[in-house]
């Protein structure tokens, strides 16, 4: 596994960059050390997190708006205050139906975000 390093101790969301990976989504990369990530993505109306797998465990907080969410083969209707596990190697991807922003917990860290970082 590649090493890159640890983030600081304390993050401050208006201090760290929000990046664009896909039309009306971007994402902002808190937290991390190899072992764990917490990351932000903010969805606008219609957004699509494309169907996906990767072999991180994913557990996430929709800390706002509504998103239809599909997991392996169930799709269901997720909103603020709600939380969702997505084991390893299962598709999954969401639509984003209101407007809002889902935390992302990974393990190990998604070394595919932190190209060019």
């Amino acid at each position: 596994m590649e090493v890159f390093g640890t983030s600081k101790e304390f993050l401050f969301g208006n201090k760290i960059e929000w990046e664009t990976v896909g039309e009306g989504v971007q994402r902002q990369i808190m937290g991390y050390d190899n072992k764990i990530m917490l990351v932000n993505v903010k969805f606008e109306i219609g957004a699509i997190g494309a169907i996906h797998e990767h072999y991180h465990s994913q557990v996430t907080y929709v800390e706002s708006g509504k998103f239809e969410l599909t997991i392996g083969e169930q799709t269901k209707t997720v909103k603020g205050g709600d939380a969702f596990y997505i084991p390893p190697h299962v598709l999954h991807g969401v639509v984003c139906i209101e407007e809002g922003r889902l935390v992302d917990v990974f393990s190990p860290i998604r070394e595919d975000f932190m190209i060019n970082k």
